[in-house]
């Protein structure tokens, strides 16, 4: 695993860092630590960082927060299905629970195979890889693609992972998982016996069997991207799996979630 010092983003940050993941520590609920810095620790692969990710169970969500805004932090909840943050002038730390689409929500098994790792001196514990793979494979904007992040992933961590757990997580949006699989096999012809073959064969099988569902006039679309997909819930009338009862967000949340696409570009 790569050292800590070289993802640093902007050394002034360092220390609000530091002091964040101490106070979460000594107080704070059980949270687990991502975004770059367990990437660069799975991957071995240097890159900047702007912010420091933790990842708590939705039910910590509100005592996190109130736990630095008690301590001089200002706090926000701008996302409620997903997403809170602290921030000190421009240092910032993400509070996640879940994910952009609702799908991919921290529960126990977060925790129970979560790494064990020294993050900035402190021992500490990191999101799983399994978890990373999971939710990242789902991140295929127009500006953000995360499918690099989860072969860089399958490249360094694929021999060790839990495969049975990974594929259990995608759930029946197994074929977002094949999707990364064959673009493994392409991009790293070197490193295809990183992924079990007998998973690439469960998978295909089940993709050769898939037939049309005329009845199920739903667009999973929006599950890879909040933008692309909203013609075809708007103006062709196909469903929203991130609504029930396909999915966990509520109307009021997906909107939140659409209207940030425009603050995004202003």
């Amino acid at each position: 695993m790569a050292s800590d010092d070289r993802v640093l983003g902007l050394e002034h940050s360092l220390e609000f860092y530091r002091t964040a993941l101490d106070l979460l520590n000594a107080h704070g609920p059980p949270f687990l630590v991502g975004g770059t810095f367990a990437y660069t620790r799975y991957t071995g692969l240097d890159r900047g960082t702007k912010d420091l990710d933790v990842f708590v169970r939705p039910g910590d969500v509100a005592r996190t927060l109130a736990l630095f805004e008690n301590a001089g932090y200002r706090t926000e909840l701008p996302y409620p299905h997903w997403l809170g943050k602290v921030l000190q002038g421009d240092d910032l730390m993400d509070v996640v629970f879940s994910s952009g689409n609702g799908v991919a929500q921290v529960d126990d098994d977060w925790f129970t195979y979560a790494a064990e790792a020294e993050v900035l001196g402190t021992r500490l514990r990191l999101c799983p890889p399994e978890e990373m793979i999971w939710s990242k494979a789902f991140v295929q904007e127009r500006e953000r693609f995360d499918g690099a992040d989860v072969l860089h992933l399958l490249r360094e961590a694929g021999q060790d992972l839990n495969w049975t757990r990974l594929v259990a997580r995608f759930g029946d949006h197994w074929p977002v998982l094949l999707s990364h699989l064959v673009l493994f096999r392409f991009v790293y012809p070197d490193r295809r016996d990183h992924v079990p073959a007998a998973v690439v064969e469960d998978l295909v099988r089940r993709f050769l069997a898939l037939r049309d569902e005329p009845g199920n006039h739903v667009c999973y679309g929006t599950l890879l991207s909040r933008e692309q997909y909203l013609f075809d819930i708007g103006a062709l009338g196909y469903l929203d799996p991130r609504l029930g009862p396909h999915g966990t967000m509520t109307d009021t949340e997906t909107r939140i979630w659409t209207d940030a696409i425009k603050k995004r570009e202003e």
